[in-house]
């Protein structure tokens, strides 16, 4: 490991916090613009404490304690058992540094994560829920799977379990882009669209009240993704440092290739480019490239964006006007969609010198796990907490805006007509 270096990449990574915080404010009402960006603060702010506190206990680390259990003679490595509080830290300063890179990294991970379904939720997710949910990510959701991919838990030992390659995830495709994706998904359905939305049945346009900051969001978001690409695949995947210049050659492409790929898909559909579609583009190849990293090729990582691009506006047209699914901020396509082609990708395209369906069995079944056990954790912890802390505001908040609602002052006090409210209820 190479401890400077990994340093500046984790300091790098509140800048992808940033670039998505603007974009999904950006993506929805003026009216509810303060209270987006606040609640992406405190969504940080949460989940570095819990994760500090609690999740980093789970999450463990390569080499670390750990909870095990005995299946068929063989030893399944399920949970870490770090001490609470992380007192191992604290009370030991001769530690090796790997640990405390670790946590570190993992505090901004578990909050970038914890962020993304606040783009589903927009205009409608209540601050003190939201605030609750990002809790619940760090404390179990993030550190449970972050554990068995990143801290040799069994995805990470299929090789001696099963005789299978080890399931990849360089950049954290899986472990904070699906993951954040499957919760958006969750919230999005708990939560319902927003009111003037599917007005009879049919799909409204509620445009985004601010794109330029939309697109300067998607430069910061670059930044951000090079240093947790970088970071991730350094601690835990120990990448040499032309792999590491590779990672951010690929993340540039991929980036660039999706956004392109957006401008054309809507260019051909709709006559003209579409600037928010486009943006998602760019965050889509961020996302699907992150799977793969330094280890890909610079021709796949191409082939990965332009599929990413295309697939995030396809996905879109699909969950808004015929699943009725309202995410304003795209967060399920982005997020979800392409971070799930990006793990699949992995395994079609990744050196390897065993039998590639091996590699794509391996990459399948991190899928499934996904889709099979954490989604189902993540919506039933989402139901039990809606019981306590309702999600949703009120109607009349639905219209009158979460910044003057929650917050009791508009983020845009000179802004005196919306264009939603010409949208029928």
């Amino acid at each position: 490991m190479t401890p400077d270096l990994c340093l500046v990449c984790i300091l790098l990574i509140p800048l992808a916090a940033t670039g998505l915080a603007l974009i999904h404010q950006g993506l929805g009402r003026s009216r509810s613009a303060a209270h987006a960006m606040l609640a992406t603060l405190c969504s940080l702010a949460i989940a570095a404490v819990v994760f500090v506190l609690l999740g980093s206990s789970w999450m463990g680390f390569s080499g670390g304690l750990a909870h095990t259990f005995h299946l068929a003679g063989k030893s399944i490595d399920w949970l870490g058992a770090e001490p609470l509080f992380a007192t191992g830290l604290a009370s030991n300063p001769t530690h090796s540094l790997y640990p405390a890179f670790v946590l570190a990294f993992g505090i901004f991970a578990a909050g970038l994560a914890s962020l993304i379904p606040i783009s589903a939720g927009t205009d409608r997710w209540r601050l003190a829920a939201i605030c609750a949910a990002s809790a619940l990510f760090a404390a179990i959701i993030f550190p449970v799977f972050a554990h068995w991919v990143w801290s040799n838990g069994w995805l990470a030992q299929l090789t001696p379990l099963f005789g299978l390659p080890a399931f990849a995830d360089l950049g954290g495709a899986a472990v904070l882009n699906v993951l954040g994706g499957l919760a958006a998904l969750s919230v999005a359905w708990i939560l319902g669209p927003r009111q003037g939305k599917y007005a009879d049945r049919i799909a409204t346009a509620i445009p985004g009240h601010n794109i330029v900051q939309v697109l300067f969001g998607c430069i910061l978001a670059l930044i951000g993704w090079i240093g947790l690409d970088c970071a991730a695949a350094i601690l835990f995947y120990r990448i040499t440092y032309a792999q590491i210049l590779l990672t951010v050659i690929n993340a540039v492409l991929s980036a660039s290739t999706g956004c392109l790929a957006a401008v054309v898909t809507t260019q051909l559909r709709y006559r003209k480019p579409d600037a928010s579609l486009s943006a998602n583009g760019w965050i889509a190849g961020l996302v699907a490239g992150s799977a793969g990293c330094g280890l890909l090729s610079p021709l796949a990582t191409i082939f990965i964006g332009l599929i990413a691009g295309t697939l995030v506006t396809l996905l879109v047209e699909t969950l808004e006007p015929r699943l009725f699914i309202d995410d304003p901020g795209g967060a399920i396509s982005v997020h979800l969609g392409a971070g799930l082609w990006g793990i699949l990708a992995f395994g079609f395209f990744a050196p390897t010198t065993g039998p590639r369906p091996a590699l794509i069995l391996t990459q399948l079944i991190g899928i499934a796990t996904l889709l099979g056990v954490m989604f189902p954790l993540i919506h039933v912890l989402h139901r039990l907490l809606n019981k306590f802390i309702p999600f949703r505001v009120d109607a009349d908040g639905d219209w009158q805006g979460m910044d003057v609602r929650e917050l009791g002052a508009g983020a845009y006090p000179e802004f005196v007509v919306h264009a939603d409210e010409f949208v029928p209820r």
